[in-house]
C-alpha cells in the first residue's frame, strides 16, 4: 500500500511540474512562435513552393522559344520568338506614344515597396499597443496596395488593347493585344503565362487588402486592444512581406530577363 501511495504522488507531482502552457501540450512553443504564426509560416512556405513552380515552369517555356536575335532598336513583334520586355512593357498612363521603357512596372514595384515599410510601420506600433499609430499605418499601407492594384489593371488593359500596329498573324490578319488563344508580342504562351502569373500574383495582393482592411476595422474597434495585443497584425504583416517579395520574382522573370 505503501509503495502504491508513494507511485501515485510522484505522478502528480511529475503533472504538477509539466503545466500546459494553454497552446502546445507538449511543453515550451516552438522557436517561441505562437500557434498562429506558426500556422501562417507553414502556409506560407506552401505558397513560396506554388509561385516556385509556375516561374519554373515560365523559365523552361521561355528556353524552348527561340530569342530574338538582333538589334533592339529594329526589334518587331513576331510569334516566331520570344518577346523583348522592354518592347512590351513601355506604355506609361498620360503618355501616349511615348516609349518609357519599364517605367510603369518600375513606378508599381516602388509603390509596394513602400506599402511593405509602412506594414513595418504599423507591426512597431502594434508592438508599442499605438492604436493610432496601428490604424494610421494601416491605412498607408491599404492605399498604396490599392494603388498598386489599380496599376495593374492599367497594365492589363493596355496588354490586351495593345498597339495601334498591331501584328501580322500567319494568315495574314493584323491582330491587337492579347487574350488567352493569341497576342501580338509572340507566341501564345506568353501572354497565357502572363495573365496567369501576373493575375495569381494579383489575386494574393487583392486578399492581402481584404485582410489588411478588416485589420483597420478591428483595430479602429479597439479588438486588438482588448485581447491585449496586435498579433493579428503581425501574422497579416508575414502574409503581405511574403506578397511583395513574390513580385520581386515575378519582376525579375517577366520585365527584366
Amino acid at each position: 500500500m505503501s509503495t502504491t501511495s508513494t507511485t501515485q504522488t510522484l505522478s502528480s507531482s511529475a503533472t504538477l511540474e509539466k503545466p500546459r502552457t494553454g497552446t502546445w501540450d507538449g511543453g515550451n512553443e516552438p522557436f517561441k512562435a505562437s500557434y498562429g504564426k506558426l500556422m501562417m509560416w507553414f502556409f506560407l512556405l506552401s505558397d513560396a513552393f506554388t509561385f516556385a513552380a509556375f516561374l519554373t515552369a515560365y523559365g523552361l517555356i521561355r528556353h524552348r522559344h527561340l530569342a530574338y536575335v538582333g538589334d533592339a532598336k529594329e526589334f518587331v513583334f513576331s510569334t516566331a520568338y520570344w518577346p523583348i520586355p522592354e518592347k512590351v512593357f513601355n506604355a506609361f498612363p498620360g503618355f501616349h506614344g511615348v516609349d518609357l521603357p519599364l517605367a510603369f512596372v518600375a513606378l508599381m514595384t516602388m509603390i509596394l515597396i513602400f506599402s511593405s515599410v509602412t506594414m513595418v510601420l504599423a507591426v512597431e506600433a502594434g508592438q508599442r499597443m499605438d492604436k493610432a499609430d496601428v490604424q494610421k499605418w494601416l491605412l498607408w499601407t491599404i492605399l498604396f496596395g490599392a494603388t498598386f492594384v489599380s496599376c495593374q489593371a492599367l497594365e492589363w488593359s493596355h496588354f490586351i488593347e495593345g498597339t495601334e500596329a498591331g501584328t501580322k498573324m500567319a494568315d495574314g490578319s493584323i491582330f491587337h493585344g492579347a487574350n488567352l488563344a493569341m497576342n501580338q508580342y509572340g507566341p501564345p504562351l506568353f501572354g497565357d503565362l502572363f495573365f496567369f502569373i501576373t493575375g495569381f500574383h494579383g489575386t494574393h495582393v487583392f486578399s492581402g487588402l481584404c485582410l489588411l482592411t478588416w485589420s483597420f476595422i478591428a483595430t479602429t474597434n479597439g479588438t486588438f486592444e482588448k485581447r491585449g495585443h496586435y498579433e493579428m497584425v503581425e501574422k497579416i504583416g508575414l502574409y503581405w512581406h511574403f506578397v511583395d517579395l513574390v513580385w520581386v520574382f515575378v519582376f525579375t522573370f517577366f520585365y527584366l530577363v
